[in-house]
């Protein structure tokens, strides 16, 4: 059971440094609970505000549903009792009701509303798929804006009007115009996250159209220095952004922009190279070749930011 109402949530959320962790998979591919759970204990033993499991960075887009709600049970599970985490739900309207479900079964504290699958939408299909998905569960629901889910502002105050448990927007599009629209019209009714690829390289500017934290990909493996990022950007210290982005996330989307996919295909090989393991991605993700695994090594020891490998004491059952 939920331990945050959605207004205690999202006033948590809205004011630190937010993640998805990498889903752990064998060398078969099946989901390798163990090391996820270990990964999970982890990264909740830093000063994370929230942990979205089975999320884009966690391939959930390629999780069967007995898959899904095996990895947020897991996440839910093994991260530190203070840090809440939230699952999943996308795809149809009844596959997405089903995987929200599924999350409250699970423990999770809330539900990133993933796009509907493959097809174009208006604005009133939009709503009511929104909308349905909201009045399935009791838990908070943040909308995922991207893909075929363009939310108007209009839309978004709708369903505020209808559930109090819609507590944010999260933006993948990075629509300068469409975001001041959506929080001139709704305000401070809810929080909103920045989820465009790499958010670290797009935080301060956003931070000016409201949007007071973001979802950090590679908080997954060097968690010091993403922290230490966002703190910057809440500072609004330019000069501080500006050598991080200089030194790491730049040079860092160098590498990323190598091949397709590859937002996540490189979280994992950050894994991989700092010493822990979370195994490859699932198809049709491939993983990084071993030129672009040596070059994000030495990059992270050229920046200086390899962590300091420790075990997070894992939490009672």
């Amino acid at each position: 059971m939920a331990q945050y109402t959605p207004q205690e949530l999202a006033a948590r959320l809205k004011d630190g440094l937010l993640s998805f962790p990498a889903t752990a998979f064998a060398a078969d591919l099946s989901v390798d609970e163990d090391v996820l759970r270990e990964h999970v204990t982890w990264q909740s033993g830093f000063d994370i505000a929230g942990l979205f499991a089975a999320g884009g960075t966690g391939e959930g887009f390629s999780l069967a549903p007995d898959e899904h709600a095996q990895v947020i049970r897991a996440a839910v599970e093994s991260s530190r009792p203070e840090v809440p985490v939230l699952g999943s739900a996308g795809g149809s309207t009844r596959q997405a009701i089903g995987q929200a479900q599924a999350c409250e079964a699970a423990g999770a504290e809330g539900v990133l509303l993933l796009p509907p699958y493959l097809t174009e939408c208006d604005q009133p299909g939009l709503l009511e798929h929104a909308s349905t998905i909201m009045a399935s569960t009791r838990l908070a629901v943040i909308v995922y804006n991207r893909g075929n889910a363009i939310y108007s502002a209009e839309t978004v105050a709708e369903l505020a009007r209808r559930h109090e448990n819609f507590i944010g927007f999260k933006d993948a599009i990075g629509d300068i115009e469409h975001l001041a629209k959506v929080y001139a019209r709704n305000g401070d009714r809810m929080f909103y996250l920045g989820g465009l690829p790499t958010a670290e390289t797009y935080a301060l500017p956003l931070l000016q159209l409201g949007m007071s934290t973001y979802s950090s990909a590679m908080f997954n493996f060097v968690p010091e220095f993403a922290l230490e990022f966002y703190g910057d950007v809440r500072r609004q210290d330019r000069d501080a952004v500006t050598e991080k982005l200089n030194r790491f996330v730049l040079p860092y989307l160098e590498i990323r922009d190598r091949g397709k996919g590859f937002g996540v295909s490189i979280v994992k090989a950050g894994i991989q190279a700092i010493g822990r393991n979370a195994g490859s991605v699932r198809p049709p993700l491939h993983d990084l070749s071993e030129q672009d695994h040596a070059d994000l090594a030495a990059l992270i020891d050229h920046a200086g930011i390899r962590p300091v490998i420790r075990t997070a004491p894992v939490p009672a059952a």
